[in-house]
Parts: C-alpha cells; structure tokens; sequence
C-alpha cells in the first residue's frame, strides 16, 4: 500500500454532490480464493454467514481474516460510501467516502462472530479516526458492518467493551468506528484479492494497541 501525503479534504467524507459518478459495471474478481480454494463471490450456502470490517489497509487485514479455522472466504472491497464499483485510484482521491473492507464468509459452527470482532479491535487501533498508522485518508476509517440484529447487538456490545478495556490501560482517545447495517459491498480489483499470498513481501500496515479485547472464545456451539 502507498504512502503519500494526504490533502485535508480527503480527511472528510464527500458529500453526494462531490461524490465521483462511478459506473454500473461490476469489477470483475476471479472466481476462486488463491488460497482457501473456495468460491470468491456468490450467493452464501446453506449454514454460512458473512461479516464486513475496516481496519485500515485491506492487504494485512485479509490475511489475518483467511488464516482463521472456521472461516470459508475472504475478500477485499469497498463500502460505507456513495460512489458505485469505485476503483482504487478513485477511492484513493477520497471522493467516494468508501472504506477499505474485508468481506468474510464463515461457518459459525466452527469461528463465532464474536471471535472475529475480538480479532478486529486487537487487530487495529480503532481510535484513529480517518487514518491508521502512516495510512492517512477516509479510505482507512475503521468500521464494522452488520447484517442483521444479531450481528448489530454483538458489534455494539464489543464496541463498549473494548473501550473499556482501552480506558483501563491507559488510552484516553474514544474509539471512532463506525458501526452500522451493512451497506453495500463492492470487490476490489483483482490484484488486490488475497494480495500478501501472491506478494508475501507486500506492505501490511496492520497493527494493534497491544490491548486483549475481552469478548469471544473462538467457537460457537
């Protein structure tokens, strides 16, 4: 992932009037994860659930997503902004208000989805409103995107304790991730896709605050 000097209005959501057009046509993705073999897109199977978090570069962030047992795919998009099939570059511009997102697919018999949000608080810092780390910009805003009111009550519940838990040892920033009904979810280009396994010496500007998160206990059932 580049690193560049940002301009401040890409520190700011667009509105829809500075919004970018975008395009009706969906970015085409190949149809089988590089490394997990499974199905890339598609409808859920029978059994399945699926999950959306931001937390800064999606490189690093797949990747601590695919190398969980219990979860069956991964991918990296946009979401959370107004523009329609964004591309990086345009995203990147900060006239899309999309964030960077990994889309999970997973067995909840084998991972709970209270294991993967203690996987993303102590995966990032969520506390650094539009940036993480050296990534400046909307794009790398964290967030979690629910699908449904199961997934709602639990993001919420993490959210308050994690900030507990951050109050507890010391860090005095609240936490600003966006929490909310998943919006829509647009795939990345294909190079993005699994990007650190086919680049294992790739940019990953993924990292913690060195704070457990005291919710899950990885196994539901």
């Amino acid at each position: 992932m580049a690193l560049f000097l940002h301009a401040p209005e890409k520190l700011t959501l667009p509105t829809p009037e500075q919004a970018l057009p975008g395009r009706a046509e969906p970015m085409p993705v190949p149809a089988t994860h590089e490394v997990l073999g499974t199905p890339l897109s598609g409808p859920l199977e029978k059994g399945q659930e699926e999950a959306i978090f931001g937390l800064g570069c999606f490189w690093g962030a797949e990747r601590a997503f695919w190398k969980q047992p219990g979860v069956i795919s991964t991918s990296v998009g946009y979401a959370g902004g107004i523009t329609p099939n964004p591309t990086y570059e345009e995203v990147c511009s900060g006239r899309t208000g999309h964030a960077e997102v990994v889309r999970v697919v997973f067995d909840p018999s084998r991972i709970s989805y209270e294991a993967l949000l203690r996987l993303f608080w102590e995966s990032h810092d969520p506390t650094m409103g539009m940036r993480q780390g050296n990534d400046v910009g909307t794009q790398y805003r964290s967030a979690v995107y629910t699908f449904g009111p199961q997934q709602a009550e639990a993001a919420a519940k993490s959210l308050a304790a994690y900030g507990e838990a951050l109050r507890r040892a010391g860090h005095v920033a609240p936490i600003t991730t966006e929490v909310r009904e998943a919006p829509t979810y647009y795939f990345a280009e294909p190079y993005h896709q699994q990007y650190l396994h086919k680049n294992p010496q790739g940019y990953c500007g993924l990292g913690g605050t060195g704070v457990s998160c005291p919710i899950g206990v990885g196994v539901s059932g």
